[in-house]
């Protein structure tokens, strides 16, 4: 016969009732003793599986055989507490000292040697331990008054508006315990427990008629505040933490540039004039340093392993930091789960609260455990996401239908962002958002003692890794360069010269930062061998007076031909070893040759020999440019509000012009612009900065806008996505089709056909066809600011 628990109480009463002070000594040690074989049991549930967490325990104990087997056990316990209490009352004639040995005999019979001890740390916990055994009893008889009242109604509604209930139930009735998420929730394993969740925490049921439909209280989001500079690096630091060495590299960093940050700062606040900023509520998670994901940089950090990351990333958080936003990192999955708020268990389940954050900064690993441990909620939330992506992600990668159809299926790409959402280390694609990163800036006394101090046969080759100096044919072009340099490495060994490392190379090993900084202060050449492509370095060592002399690639390095590129999201095609480098900067600062020419590399360095440069760093890499930038995309790029369909409905009876058109030609030009007397939109970039043409047949539109000295700007667009764009660059179109293609607004002459595109997703700056000619959005730009369009700060 099994104890209800409202017999339990009444034994528990009669005991403490009947029983003088000796006697309620000993309930208190029987109720210890209940209360460590409650604990020891629920060990053992939690070992059934042990991937549980313990509301899977929880739910267990309250529905089924787990929960009688418990009240069993808790009756035999009361039983035999009973007994030795009755035996224990007989002694009362006796003396006190009789009466304590006689207590001290039953409790030695009681528990073994050692019972105090494990009663005094038991005790600690005993408070929370009884509210525990309450609320189980509790919520035991509540489960069941609900199952009883509930019975008949938790039948799967029939309601074409949530076609896929059905089959949601099925899924929640065999695999429910597959994530602890579910019990977490509420799910026990019952019918009206997943219609509950399915209702209430997804969204494939309908409300139950049944339930309390008292509406949760909307919560507002907070208060706006303003964003205001700050200087002081001191809580970023503490923010960023330790026990990694690629958190040291950052943190060694943000200090040293800790001044120039703060003096950008007051140069960019004196150019806003002080203007109104909101204040972001910003995550960033850097998903490549996890555990999770491998780590692999941290252990290369002090052997002259790929930097370029850790750079960058330390130059994003500074530059939030800086700007006065709310600030939190991560670089854990715990730390992830507990600023998300993610329910415990393996990321089936939703968040149901709202997102804490405006913003969320990660990378691709970020990204893939996000969406491990998010689930659906990812789905919902993606908006705030920004991607930090070196080499850049195209539209046609990154839309997974697309990708899948037309052969652009990468282990990168296919999440169906906005292209803009993903953030580059350099401009060498519009479709995506130019992030960047920062080199040290010279003052003028700096810069007149390097021109002073330069040594004018010294040559630094760019190569801390032994195996960038693998490069085939490299012993032919260093011996050229030998003849009239004084050649120098900094290349990483332990115990031995690297083996690759010609004997006439005067290799310094590995450097700190500060002692590499004064060795590209003297060098007169900074030389590369093809590899790294697109690294900070060569930026630095042209801030430092140095000429970058790298490799030209023909045929250019792609996806299509090369194995680094393999099975990234881009079908760029990489000209040199760092393409910004060639084509924004340029001589005399930067050389491109073909290094399999002897004769072509011998004239270079007789050339090089005699020019001197100043130091040079474009305005885009300082601080200043990189907060300007980082500011302008925070306090503008919307992705989470959805566009008004354009053009609106009976737009056209506005615009000027017979026949009706919102552009209008540029004088002495074939370029096309915003009407400024056509409807005005509020829109970032603004209208005003449209440059609309028509690219050659081949073309892409990056290609099209660069040679008429402008930027390809993908969020325009929508607005040359209309059939008056064709008719205004004279394309006379048989037939206007709309379909899903990369390529599209474009114009085939073959057919005299226009096509318009179908999904915003797919608007794309990159990509050619000799089908086609392309419509390009294109704009003009800030000074030293690619990123941006004059009117865009």
């Amino acid at each position: 016969m099994i104890a209800t628990s409202s017999e339990l109480s009444i034994m528990v009463r009669r005991c403490l009732l009947t029983c003088k002070p000796f006697r309620i000594f000993v309930v208190g040690i029987g109720f210890f003793s209940l209360c460590f074989l409650m604990t020891s049991l629920g060990g053992q549930f939690s070992a059934k599986r042990p991937g549980d967490s313990p509301f899977t325990i929880r739910a267990e104990v309250l529905g089924g055989q787990e929960s009688r087997g418990v009240l069993r056990k808790i009756s035999d316990m009361l039983e035999v507490i009973m007994k030795r209490m009755d035996a224990l009352s007989k002694l009362g004639n006796t003396s006190d000292a009789h009466r304590l040995d006689e207590l001290s005999s039953a409790l030695d019979r009681i528990q073994p040697v050692g019972l105090v001890e494990r009663i005094q740390a038991i005790a600690q916990n005993m408070s929370d331990m009884a509210v525990r055994v309450e609320q189980i009893l509790q919520r035991s008889m509540a489960g069941n008054k609900v199952r009883d009242g509930a019975f008949g109604q938790c039948e799967i509604p029939k309601d074409p508006r949530y076609p896929d209930c059905p089959s949601k139930m099925d899924w929640m009735r065999a695999r429910w315990t597959s994530d602890p998420c579910y019990a977490y929730y509420g799910v026990d394993g019952s019918d009206c427990s997943f219609l509950i969740y399915l209702s209430e925490v997804e969204w494939f049921c309908p409300p139950l008629p049944w339930r309390n439909q008292t509406a949760t209280p909307t919560l507002r989001p907070p208060p706006k505040k303003q964003a205001v500079f700050q200087s002081d690096i001191g809580t970023l630091l503490e923010q960023v933490g330790t026990g990694k060495e690629s958190l040291s590299f950052m943190k060694r960093r943000i200090r040293r540039l800790a001044a120039q940050w703060a003096s950008a700062a007051r140069r960019l606040d004196d150019k806003l004039r002080s203007h109104w900023r909101e204040q972001k509520r910003i995550l960033v998670h850097v998903g490549f340093l996890t555990e999770e994901s491998g780590d692999v940089f941290s252990p290369k950090v002090l052997k002259g392993g790929p930097l370029g990351e850790m750079v960058q990333w330390a130059d994003i958080l500074t530059a939030l930091h800086v700007l006065g936003h709310n600030l939190k990192i991560s670089v854990s999955l715990k730390e992830l789960h507990g600023f998300l708020g993610v329910p415990p268990g393996r990321g089936s389940c939703p968040l149901t609260g709202p997102l804490p954050f405006d913003l969320i900064y990660t990378d691709y690993h970020g990204l893939q455990q996000m969406k491990q441990h998010m689930g659906l909620s990812l789905r919902k939330h993606k908006c705030h996401i920004r991607v930090i992506d070196t080499f850049g992600t195209e539209p046609a990668y990154n839309h997974e239908e697309y990708a899948t159809l037309h052969g652009y299926r990468t282990n990168w790409g296919y999440w169906n962002l906005h292209g803009q959402q993903y953030m580059t280390m350099f401009p060498h694609t519009p479709d995506n958002s130019f992030m960047g990163f920062v080199a040290e800036e010279l003052n003028e006394t700096e810069r007149l003692s390097i021109q002073r101090n330069k040594v004018h046969n010294m040559a630094l080759v760019y190569g801390k890794e032994a195996s960038m100096w693998k490069l085939q044919g490299k012993e032919k072009f260093l011996a050229i360069l030998h003849r009239y340099m004084e050649i120098h490495g900094t290349v990483y060994y332990e115990t031995q010269r690297p083996p690759e490392v010609p004997t006439f190379v005067k290799n310094h090993g590995l450097l700190p930062q500060q002692e590499l900084q004064q060795l590209l202060r003297k060098a007169k050449l900074f030389i590369g061998f093809g590899f790294p492509y697109e690294g900070p370095a060569p930026l630095e060592a042209i801030a430092n007076g140095c000429i970058f002399l790298q490799p030209k690639f023909n045929p250019p390095h792609s996806s299509l031909n090369h194995e680094f590129f393999r099975g990234k999201p881009t079908s760029r095609k990489v000209s040199s070893q760092h393409p910004y480098a060639e084509q924004y900067i340029g001589r005399p600062h930067v050389i491109t040759i073909d290094f399999n020419n002897s004769e072509e590399f011998d004239a270079t360095i007789r050339e090089i020999m005699r020019i001197n440069v100043k130091p040079f760093l474009p305005y885009e890499y300082t601080c200043e440019g990189m907060l300007e930038r980082v500011h302008a995309y925070i306090q503008n790029q919307d992705f989470c509000s959805p566009e008004a369909p354009f053009p609106p409905v009976n737009s056209s009876r506005t615009w000027p012009g017979s026949p009706p058109s919102p552009f209008m030609l540029l004088p002495n030009s074939r370029i096309l612009t915003w009407a400024s007397n056509a409807s005005s939109f509020s829109f970032w970039p603004p209208l005003s900065a449209l440059r609309l043409l028509a690219s050659l047949e081949g073309q892409s539109c990056v290609k099209a806008c660069q040679s008429a000295g402008l930027i390809c700007e993908p969020a325009l667009y929508r607005f040359i996505n209309i059939k008056e764009a064709f008719s205004a660059l004279d394309f006379q179109c048989e037939g206007v089709e709309s379909e899903m293609n990369h390529l599209f607004p474009a114009f085939s002459a073959e057919h005299a056909e226009c096509g318009l595109q179908q999904d915003p997703l797919l608007y794309s700056c990159a990509g050619s066809s000799p089908r086609y000619q392309r419509l390009c959005p294109c704009r003009d730009y800030r000074k030293g600011q690619v990123a941006l369009c004059r009117d865009c700060l």
